[in-house]
């Protein structure tokens, strides 16, 4: 919620005023009990004194500055003694000198580290590379060698349908009887954890799209010849056995992958079709340039133009983050559908907008095809924008016109053609479809029709194949393998990476002949994003350091704030498919789900944007080296606070990728400890358990030692890892009594300072916290935490309560404290909407934490974090007292009859507010008992007009940012688009007309009745999803995050908050080595200031106006080829059609069939330029 800078809990800046008190306030203020407090002038320091001095009663007043400042130095010297005597910070760093022969200081240098990675992964990858290549040549052979066999059959063909046990546990299934006649293998798979999924090495699966017949006579032939890359997956396995997926995806929608694996069948129907999945664009066709032009003349009927909306949400599907569209509406002008008025790039979140605004188009006017055309040349002769610069493209939707349009061609793309056109006639009707093939015929594009639901998919996308032709005749020039931006895998590897190269037709029909044009598919190899990760070192660089890669669009490949929610869509219900044509099947396509959208973060997104990390950015894309040292902003781990840091940012290109890799290291991180622990493991021939230290890892010495949480790191590859600490020790405990200290399967680098660690974090009980009584001091507990992945807290029942997370480095008060000089407090985290935290039954902790910084001859490191955990109600009680004018022996002070007194937070906590607030906004102590329940909430939440006004000064500066990663329960529907949709309505005249009946309009009309009756979500809202289907309640979705921090105001300040007829003043207090800001203030006596409210609950939003982002776009580079253009193209072949003008006895046929619930055989769906692959 945006606050303007002035509201009414604005606040003025002004002195410690005296005020006086009238006696006891009422409970309740109205309009009888008085008048209301009056608002005092600014020259009421002038005039109060005299006054109070004249009233010579007994009176309080607001306390002085220099009050308040030394209680904010009482409170500054009592943390500072607690934390001096019990977090140890000085014992401890005695204690890593006296055990200086335990370890080793390490140095990580930036730019060696980022250039060794960096060829790792190119080497990594490289393997990939000759392993795709030789796929690709084997597939271009075999296919050349194959003899085309027109008579084939099914039972031909045996090979594993990856979908057929699906398929076969639905006895309704027509493909159990297509199963019987196939000879359709049944394969025993084994578990493998490096593909997450039970798979089979010896043979390869067979997925094919739902929509594509699987006995077609070109899908035989496409299984016959494409049979034999099964030996080739083999042999690349054997001398890489690292690889995973192996995947040809064939033009004609087969896709063959390797290790054989169950298809992981979605919940809905399967739309997954390889041809549309971003691996497979990027691979079969250079990036793109389209304008889609939609008729939206008044011919357009209903029906017409719901299937045109369809079509433009499918064509937008098949673009990659490497395109650039724009889509308009056109009658007898043209206007764009969005608020978009050029090319924009084809990323999620553009698509979005394109997908929301095409649903409002109507139909209306008359059809004018000169002015679609010539505002889509306009849009791609615009050269003062940001475009991919490569193929280019006109896609045209309508229902038919006579119109040519040659006049426009002429003028804007001949002679030359460097923009094709692709015309798609929508609907049933009977048009003379010739003017439509003559303008795709003329413009080097296709003609394509879609006469129902079904043929969309498929006639949206075989485009790519026309595209793929100058690649074709290109040859080896343009078998060039890419890297795909990050995506989710379809079989569940989870993030991956996949490495493209082009198939090639190399057939020609005899000596002399063209050669031919048409791709075949694309080649894939996955690798997943954890094995580009095991590249990078991660422990060494601390808690706070980490390795990123982007791509030449700025998205990030690694990245730790890389944590995509992704929400599978589309599926099985129950077990089963949807069948093609039921009105499930209906709705799930005209939904457009897709399977799931690549994962687009760009790395301004997934850090917080400033000038250093564009430039950053900037010269990472453009493939430069680099280094540089920052101040920037960073959000905490609990994405709770902003903290501003310093950082140093190495980065260098991944040669042979179009990938940057980036190192990012604070200061601090320059060193870290290794263990040297040879002295001990030459004294010990047995296993690691009896090794000095140990012991103090065993649960028996939790009770004199305190209790250890280890983290739950790889620490040895057969060590079972758990979400539980205490098994997860366990585990650790008995594998530790197998393995010695060398053993070949354990990473010695965490074991060993893992171990020391432990004997560091013992001697720390045994000197400072053993002798401690805590009670005295009220704490529930000390802790100290290690870069070796210790966390030890004292006493062992202070476990029972500990919440924090076991590893360090992913522990907030960890980080935090390491980035942050000082004590910093970390309140118990609470959502106001939660219930408030229960302190009768349970005993409240506020964590200190601060840094142990290690001065080892002149290298400065921060290997370990203590604290202390402080007992909510206890300080609260102990916060009034240092916040009063008594010392801890004295009485609270009483004010006689005839003295004048300040006001303290102890004795006139009903008429003042003390609290302490951290540097995020967030509630830490209260002098109100009553407040002590919302300790951990935002304060805004406590004291909404007083937050304000610390907004208003300056104490707290605002941050916004989104999260493009989340994950969220489905909006509830809106009646927008749940009416009826309209129909075109006869006359009386035109049912007698006999003619009539095979109308273009009788068939509109007809199919709109019948899907109406069958499909009858077409006519109404579709229904919510059940509640039981985790799918329906979560979906990916973008949060705005807001987040406040400390601003620029002075350490001290105090001002009146201006409410009208009444005020507040209070007084505001930084206090030095913590992250807390000590506020005193009068408690409120009006409401009138609780209008303005801030806000940091996490919300759901759009994300940022898109309109406004796309006119000052992010820098970004296309791949570095293109093929767009080749002299020796034939462009004869580019579609032929003719209408389909229904008789009588079809449309009786059709709906008799619709009615009885028997829909025909699915028929191969083929055009003309794909009918024939020799």
């Amino acid at each position: 919620m945006a606050v303007p800078a002035r509201t009414c809990g604005a606040s003025r800046p002004g002195p410690a005023l005296p005020r006086p008190r009238r006696g006891p306030r009422p409970a309740v203020r109205s309009a009888a009990s008085g008048p209301p407090r009056p608002r005092w002038p600014l020259w009421a320091p002038l005039l109060l004194p005299p006054l109070l001095a004249a009233a010579g009663a007994s009176a309080y007043s607001f306390p002085q500055q220099q009050t308040v400042q030394h209680w904010a130095r009482r409170l500054e010297q009592e943390i500072d003694g607690v934390m001096r005597i019990f977090g140890g910070v000085q014992q401890l760093q005695e204690i890593y000198k006296d055990n200086r022969n335990l370890f080793e200081v390490q140095e990580n240098e930036p730019q060696k580290l980022v250039e060794k990675v960096a060829g790792d992964i190119e080497s990594l990858l490289d393997r990939k590379v000759q392993a795709l290549k030789r796929l690709a040549d084997a597939a271009e052979n075999f296919q050349k060698a194959h003899r085309w066999q027109d008579n084939i059959k099914e039972e031909d063909i045996v090979y594993y349908d990856a979908k057929a046990d699906a398929e076969l546990d639905d006895p309704e299934s027509e493909d159990v009887e297509r199963a019987s006649k196939a000879s359709t293998l049944r394969l025993d798979f084994i578990e493998d954890s490096s593909f997450k999924n039970k798979v089979n090495y010896s043979y390869t699966a067979v997925q094919i799209p739902t929509d594509i017949y699987k006995g077609s006579t070109i899908i035989l032939n496409e299984l016959n010849w494409t049979e034999a890359l099964e030996n080739v997956f083999t042999e690349n396995r054997r001398q890489d056995p690292t690889l995973l997926w192996q995947v040809f995806g064939s033009a004609t929608g087969v896709t063959r992958y390797y290790p054989a694996t169950p298809w992981r069948a979605p919940k809905k129907i399967d739309l997954y079709d390889v041809r549309r999945r971003p691996w497979y664009i990027q691979g079969a066709s250079s990036p793109k340039d389209m304008v889609i032009i939609v008729d939206v003349s008044g011919s357009v009927s209903g029906l017409t133009l719901k299937l045109m909306k369809t079509s433009v949400c499918e064509m937008l599907d098949t673009l990659s983050d490497d395109d650039y569209v724009n889509v308009a509406s056109f009658n007898e002008k043209a206007q764009p559908v969005s608020c978009f008025t050029h090319l924009v790039q084809a990323n999620v979140r553009n698509k979005k907008v394109f997908k929301e605004a095409v649903q409002g188009m109507v139909a209306k006017g008359t059809t004018g095809y000169k002015a679609g055309f010539e505002y889509a040349f306009d849009q791609l002769q615009n050269s003062n924008i940001t475009r991919a610069n490569c193929n280019k493209m006109i896609m045209m939707f309508t229902d038919g016109g006579e119109d040519r349009v040659q006049d426009v061609f002429e003028k804007y793309n001949w002679p030359n053609r460097t923009v094709r056109v692709f015309t798609f006639s929508v609907g049933q009707h009977n048009y003379d479809v010739t003017p439509l093939q003559w303008m795709a015929c003329a413009n080097k594009g296709y003609y394509f029709e879609i006469p129902s639901i079904g043929a969309i998919r498929i006639n949206t996308q075989e485009y790519l194949d026309v595209l793929g032709r100058p690649m074709v005749l290109a040859g080896k020039e343009a078998k060039q393998v890419q890297w795909t931006n990050v995506y989710e895998d379809a079989l569940g590897l989870g993030l991956v990476v996949t490495g493209t190269l082009p198939v090639f037709n190399l057939t020609q029909d005899g000596p002399g002949a063209k050669k031919n044009q048409l791709i075949l598919g694309v080649m894939g190899i996955d690798v997943a994003l954890n094995d580009i990760k095991r590249l990078t070192p991660n422990y060494t660089l601390g808690a706070n350091g980490y390795v990123f890669a982007i791509d030449l669009n700025g998205y990030v490949l690694l990245h730790p704030n890389l944590k995509p929610q992704v929400s599978q869509v589309g599926g099985l219900e129950g077990g089963k498919p949807y069948e093609m044509g039921t009105p499930d099947f209906l709705r799930c396509l005209l939904q457009t789900t897709n399977f799931r959208e690549p994962v687009t973060l760009d790395f301004l997104d997934a850090e917080l944007e400033d000038e250093n990390k564009e430039e950053i950015r900037r010269s990472m894309i453009d493939g430069n080296k680099g280094h540089k040292q920052i101040r920037t902003l960073l959000k905490s781990l609990d994405e709770r606070y902003i903290d501003e840091v310093k950082r140093n940012y190495t980065w260098v290109p991944i040669r042979s990728t179009n990938y940057s890799l980036g190192l990012v290291l604070p200061p601090y991180s320059t060193f870290y400890l290794q263990a040297n622990l040879s002295d001990q493991i030459l004294q010990v021939k047995l296993p690691i358990s009896k090794l000095k230290d140990f012991e103090f890892l065993l649960p028996s010495s939790f009770e004199s030692e305190g209790h250890v949480f280890i983290a739950p790191r790889e620490y040895c590859k057969d060590l079972n890892a758990s979400d539980n600490n205490t098994e997860f020790l366990k585990n650790f405990i008995e594998l530790m009594e197998k393995v010695t200290p060398d053993s070949k399967q354990c990473n010695n680098f965490l074991l060993h300072n893992l171990i020391l660690d432990t004997g560091i974090t013992q001697q720390l009980v045994e000197r400072v916290w053993r002798d401690q009584d805590l009670n005295t001091y009220s704490l529930l507990a000390v802790f100290a935490a290690t870069d070796g992945g210790i966390t030890r807290v004292f006493p062992n029942k202070a476990a029972e309560d500990w919440t924090e997370n076991p590893e360090p480095f992913n522990a907030s008060f960890y980080r935090r404290s390491l980035d942050n000089r000082g004590y910093v407090f970390k309140p118990p985290t609470q959502e106001a909407l939660l219930r408030p935290l229960e302190l009768e039954n349970d005993t409240v902790g506020i964590l200190v934490s601060t840094a142990v910084e290690l001065s080892l001859g002149g290298r400065t490191l921060r290997p370990a974090v203590v604290g202390v955990k402080l007992d909510l109600e206890a300080w609260a009680e102990k916060f009034k007292v240092l916040a009063s004018n008594r010392t801890h022996q004295d009485q609270p002070q009483k004010c006689g009859p005839n003295s004048h007194c300040e006001m303290d937070c102890e004795v006139n906590n009903e008429d003042l507010l003390c609290v302490l607030i951290d540097d995020g906004g967030f509630l830490v102590l209260s002098n109100q008992n009553h407040q002590w329940d919302q300790v951990g909430r935002f304060f805004s939440e406590v004291d909404a007009n007083l937050m304000l006004a610390l907004y208003n000064n300056s104490f707290y500066t605002r941050k916004e940012s989104y999260d493009y990663q989340a994950a969220c329960a489905p909006q509830p529907p809106g009646n927008l688009g749940a009416a009826p949709r309209g129909i075109f309505v006869p006359t009386i005249a035109d049912f007698l007309n006999l003619a009539w009946w095979t109308s273009a309009a009788a068939w509109s009309l007809f199919q709109q009745l019948l899907y109406g009756l069958i499909y009858h979500s077409w006519f109404q809202a579709d229904p919510a999803e059940a509640e039981g289907n985790p799918e329906a309640r979560e979906s990916s979705c973008v949060m705005k995050q807001t987040q406040y921090y400390f601003g620029s105001a002075n350490a001290s300040y105090n001002a009146i908050i201006d409410c009208g007829n009444c005020s507040r003043l209070f007084h505001a207090q930084r206090l030095t080595h913590t992250n807390l800001l000590f506020v005193v203030a009068e408690k409120p006596l009006c409401s009138q200031c609780e209008a303005g409210r801030l806000l940091q609950k996490e919300t759901r939003s759009d994300g940022p106006e898109q309109c406004e982002l796309v006119q000052r776009p992010r820098y970004r580079r296309g791949p570095h080829i293109c093929f767009d253009y080749n002299a020796t193209e034939d462009t004869s072949d580019c579609g032929r059609g003719a209408s389909f003008p229904p008789s009588l006895g079809v449309l009786v046929s059709l709906q008799l069939l619709l009615l009885l619930g028997l829909p025909p055989r699915p028929q191969p769906q083929v055009h003309a330029h794909a009918s024939h692959r020799p």
